[in-house]
């Protein structure tokens, strides 16, 4: 399983968010550079970025995301506010890894087949899930659309990922997310990645035997120390496949 420690940006600052609340973040009063840095240094290999002003057109984080690709030696899975082709180009040619796409998979899917088809294995599509449908607008929104029905509509499609989040979750509760993530993961080849419900650990090491899920976001806590990264990634490395013992 492959962690992807989480930096949320709003007006340049490290956030987390509950339920995408923009009006009430939580701040971490750490410099987001340092702590991509750090987060590759801790042995990461793919940072997760999700710029929150992107999202609603503001385009104010731009230099801090590029000085993260330029200066961290992690790989840059970025998401926020891409609503055309030209933009996903645009920060493939700044060096992303790769680009998360929401409500364009919901609103012009065809954009997001035609990107990854130019940029096969690095179109990763956000699956948003709040009361059994699909949300969308950074979570502002929701459509009539079953999680299900996005997963089948990009079938045919080089998608490097799925990544899901229950946004009613509760990590106090979570069965029900990890059913829905279990679930989902289940109808899909490509890859999924669960967000929000690595709390712990033990939260960690249950996903880790999820069949057919590949990673898992870390955000929060990463920031509140509730979760140590170099311990999580060794929670997730593969466990070594017992061979024949020949006499």
């Amino acid at each position: 399983m492959i962690l992807y420690p989480l930096i949320e940006l709003l007006d340049g600052r490290c956030v987390s968010l509950f339920r995408g609340r923009l009006e009430e973040p939580q701040i971490w009063h750490v410099d987001p550079l340092a702590k991509a840095q750090e987060f590759a240094q801790a042995g990461a290999e793919w940072v997760h970025i999700t710029d929150f002003d992107a999202l609603q057109g503001n385009e104010r984080n731009e230099e801090l995301v590029r000085e993260i690709i330029r200066t961290t030696s992690a790989s840059i899975q970025l998401g926020g506010g891409f609503r055309s082709l030209k933009r996903i180009e645009e920060w493939i040619d700044a060096g992303v890894g790769r680009v998360v796409v929401g409500t364009l998979a919901i609103q012009q899917p065809d954009i997001v087949k035609q990107a990854a088809l130019a940029f096969p294995g690095q179109i990763v599509v956000a699956v948003d899930v709040y009361k059994g449908r699909v949300a969308s607008e950074g979570w502002r929104g929701q459509s009539a659309l079953e999680p299900a029905s996005i997963l089948k509509s990009f079938v045919e499609d080089p998608i490097a990922a799925f990544i899901i989040t229950d946004i009613d979750a509760d990590l106090n509760e979570s069965e029900d997310s990890l059913a829905l993530v279990t679930q989902l993961s289940s109808e899909t080849k490509t890859p999924v990645i669960a967000r929000g419900l690595a709390g712990s650990l033990d939260d960690l090491s249950r996903m880790k035997y999820v069949p057919h899920l590949s990673g898992a976001l870390i955000g929060r806590a990463l920031f509140d120390k509730t979760i140590d990264l170099s311990e999580a990634l060794e929670i997730a490395k593969p466990v070594p496949e017992e061979r024949a013992k020949f006499i």
